[in-house]
Parts: C-alpha cells; sequence; structure tokens
C-alpha cells in the first residue's frame, strides 16, 4: 500500500518541513539584517550602504520566494512526495531495501 492523504505520517512530515523552512528564512532575515548592521556601522560611505542594502534585500527577496514557492509545491503535492519517503521508509524497516 502506498502511503498517502490517509497516512497521518505525511501531514507530521510536512508540518516539520513547513516549520523548518519558516525558521530558515527567519534565520537567514536575521543574519542578513545583523550583518548587514555590522558592516555599515563602520565607515562606509553612502553610495557603499545602498548597494549592500540593494544588494541584501534581493537576497531576502529571492530566498523567501523561493521557499514560499517550495512551500506552495509540498503542500499542493504533499500526498506523492511523502508518499515516496514513506514507501521506500516502511520498505527499509521489512527489511527489503
Amino acid at each position: 500500500m502506498q502511503p498517502g492523504l490517509s497516512d497521518p505520517r505525511v501531514e507530521r512530515m510536512y508540518r516539520g518541513d513547513r516549520l523548518w523552512s519558516f525558521v530558515a528564512v527567519i534565520v537567514l532575515w536575521i543574519t542578513v539584517l545583523f550583518v548587514f548592521l555590522r558592516v555599515t556601522s563602520g565607515s562606509a560611505t553612502g553610495g557603499v550602504i545602498v548597494a549592500l542594502a540593494i544588494s541584501g534585500a534581493l537576497v531576502l527577496l529571492f530566498n523567501t520566494a523561493s521557499i514560499a514557492a517550495l512551500l506552495k509545491h509540498y503542500t499542493q503535492d504533499k500526498a506523492h512526495l511523502y508518499g515516496l519517503d514513506l514507501h521506500y521508509m516502511d520498505e527499509a524497516k521489512k527489511g527489503r531495501l
């Protein structure tokens, strides 16, 4: 039997991945902001600060958008994605792999 939406492990795995995705995005934002503040607190000129702000904002924008797209894809296809993992985990427990 292929694990699917009826398997509570699918939802549990999805929730765990979703939680860690949010944690990763929050850590990324904190890290980029911390580095920006530490670098610009020195003797950075106006042009350098603007360049750092724009590049940091783009990194945050694209990384946050990619994680959001990943979560959307996982939400739409979680039965298949996690079902495969669970299938092979179950097979490994049975000693068939």
